[in-house]
């Protein structure tokens, strides 16, 4: 099977500047709006040009808000952070589902199970309108993540909640948020699932040479077998930070970490290539010293993992937001840990 794949460069129009929620969800509708005509004249451009349908489309991080700022946890969450249910989602599935692709949404949402807190999520709606993977992103230092309140999120959910892989008709989909892609194991853990494409919703500094993100999206790839699709905005506009200090650089990555598509700056749909899933499904049956994934002797490094002195669960046990100070501390206990294990020097 062969489709084209799409990792839209779009830019963000930020909602930092409105200070009524009302208005910063007027903003995130407008925003809807545009990247949805920009989603379905890419797909008639793109099936014009080379005759494949668009069937996945990946948008960059947080592309309907940007980030927060000086906001406090509860501003954000009012004007920023959408509902799991409700208008917002209805809109981004039946934008899926107009377009006929698998959506790729990364934004923040809220969760009645946890109302203290937002969480950054990787949303893939289906083209028959419906939500078919909801990923959390599980490391972030700033904002709240499902590890800082650990125990109580796998009671709520199940461990299989953490790592989730949809299988459609289109392969194996898991999802990466942002900074995770410099973390071999979020992309491991996809793979060990069944993951064969790797959608990389971010928004990150562009440079005109490699960057550690850019590195690390090839090697995902190939540690991985697996495709990657990663998408960067186009600037984010309406901040005091320079819009295009995040721009360019949205790639699609095969199995062997070779760019098959990438863009320059600006909004564009360049980075659209092919994907070839019976290739990528025939290499991965093959024997042979390329055949990472079956070569993995896990047994090896389980006892390290589990013995390792990084990071702890339940940061945030009671289930509230932690602060800037309270999460520089926090990372610096684990900072003075290793040091007196004799790890770090």
């Amino acid at each position: 099977m062969r489709y084209t794949a799409l990792a839209l460069q779009t830019a963000c129009d930020a909602v930092n500047a409105d200070s009524h929620p009302e208005d910063a969800r007027a903003r995130m509708h407008r925003s809807i709006d545009r990247v949805q005509a920009q989603v379905l004249a890419a797909k008639a451009f793109l099936k014009g040009f080379n005759g494949y349908e668009v069937q996945l489309v990946v948008l960059p991080e947080y592309w309907m808000t940007g980030f927060p700022m000086a906001e406090s946890r509860e501003a954000w969450q009012a004007k920023a952070a959408i509902p799991m249910t409700g208008a917002f989602p209805e809109r981004l599935a039946a934008f899926a589902q107009a377009a006929g692709v698998y959506l790729c949404s990364n934004h923040y949402e809220t969760d009645p199970n946890f109302p203290e807190l937002y969480f950054q999520a990787n949303v893939i709606y289906g083209p028959g309108g419906d939500t078919v993977l909801r990923y959390r992103r599980l490391i972030s230092l700033y904002a709240p993540s499902p590890y800082d309140v650990w125990d109580r999120y796998l009671d709520v959910y199940g461990a299989k909640s953490v790592f989730p892989v949809a299988e459609t008709p289109i392969g194996a989909l898991g999802t990466v948020a942002s900074e995770e892609i410099l973390y071999p194991e979020i992309a491991r853990m996809l793979a060990f699932s069944g993951a064969e494409i790797l959608l990389h919703p971010t928004s990150e500094v562009g440079a005109p040479g490699l960057t550690p993100k850019h590195i690390c999206k090839r090697a995902r790839a190939v540690e991985n077998m697996a495709y990657v699709v990663s998408a960067n905005s186009a600037g984010i506009h309406g901040t005091p930070v320079p819009a295009a200090s995040t721009d360019g650089m949205s790639i699609i990555i095969d199995p062997y970490g070779r760019a098959l598509a990438e863009a320059g700056t600006g909004e564009t749909l360049n980075a659209n290539a092919l994907i070839d899933l019976g290739a990528l499904r025939e290499g991965r049956r093959k024997t042979g010293m390329t055949n990472t994934l079956s070569r993995i002797p896990a047994a090896a490094f389980a006892a390290g993992y589990l013995a390792a002195g990084h990071a702890a669960p339940n940061r945030t046990p009671d289930g509230r937001m932690i602060d800037r100070a309270g999460a520089l501390a926090s990372q610096q206990s684990v900072i003075d840990r290793l040091i007196a294990a004799g790890i770090l020097k």
